[in-house]
């Protein structure tokens, strides 16, 4: 594990950029940035315009370790170029961003209120693949519905499972046990999965470390004891959602959280702004993340 890196994840100030949308969200990725499926003709053209969405951003001045600690990564945006270098390399060598990659397969139909994610075949090569191209973590994610507990349980449990197969490889896990934020328990849930996290983590061995991504919570503060656990590097919250605007209100309530959005990231970005125009924009939401990021 590169050891500034580490450092950077566990004390830097900023957000995580989530740059990470699959096939599935990748349509209404690409509606959003103004452009519409008539626009393009089956998986490859539609991953190119993703790909040229995503090197805008990383290339985006604005677009640095300075406010923007780490970036997520889709596994043909890691197999891929960003200026002129394999997108790992160019995220931490020329704009001073930890690279993490997005491995999960997408989730399995929902039983006891969760979607677990599916099974990752071939997990073991891909991570041989991220360590090779310089990515410093991943992120998988899960949902929860309902507080249910024995579904929650089920739920953390496969991402320690997950995760600890990812450190042995000398990579930083970053679990995503994500809670709807719509749903009517919301708060219930938050607190057999606050529960259920804290369980797992005491019995991780004594020096391991891992990180979570998680729901902003009803209750501001309601992970504090995640924030402060010793073998926590970081909690990072989603947005979930959330408008830009309420996601970073709702962080800036959370000591210690930092963000890591992915739509709220790309909201009002347009491809078909000018440089000008796109990087005035991208910049005044990496500042807008950024201070709700650090206001806690």
């Amino acid at each position: 594990m590169n050891q500034d890196q580490a450092t950077q994840m566990r004390d830097g100030a900023g957000f995580i950029a989530a740059l990470d949308q699959s096939g599935g969200s990748t349509p209404k990725a690409l509606r959003l940035y103004g452009i519409e499926e008539s626009a393009y003709s089956g998986d490859g053209e539609m991953f190119d315009l993703i790909h040229a969405m995503r090197s805008r951003i990383a290339q985006a001045e604005a677009f640095t370790g300075e406010k923007v600690i780490g970036a997520i990564l889709f596994e043909m945006t890691m197999d891929r170029d960003i200026g002129g270098k394999p997108a790992a390399a160019y995220l931490w060598e020329e704009r001073g961003v930890v690279p993490f990659l997005k491995v999960d397969k997408g989730l399995a139909d929902e039983a006891e209120g969760v979607q677990l994610m599916k099974p990752i075949d071939g997990l073991d090569g891909l991570l041989n693949r991220a360590v090779a191209k310089g990515i410093f973590g991943t992120k998988m994610r899960s949902v929860i519905h309902a507080a249910n507990a024995g579904g929650i349980a089920a739920n953390v449990a496969q991402q320690f499972e997950i995760g600890k197969a990812i450190l042995a490889k000398g990579l930083m896990p970053i679990l995503e046990p994500e809670v709807t934020i719509t749903i009517a328990d919301k708060a219930e849930a938050e607190d057999i999965l606050l529960a259920e996290i804290l369980k797992h983590l005491d019995q991780l061995p004594e020096g391991t470390e891992i990180m979570l991504k998680l729901s902003l919570p009803t209750k501001a503060n309601h992970y504090k004891p995640l924030v402060d656990h010793p073998k926590v590097m970081r909690v990072v919250a989603l947005s979930g959602g959330y408008a830009r605007e309420e996601a970073n209100t709702l962080l800036a309530q959370n000591t210690g959280v930092i963000a890591s959005f992915s739509r709220a990231l790309t909201e009002g970005l347009s491809a078909g702004q000018d440089d000008a125009a796109f990087n005035a924009t991208i910049a005044g939401t990496i500042d807008a993340i950024y201070q709700a990021s650090v206001a806690g």
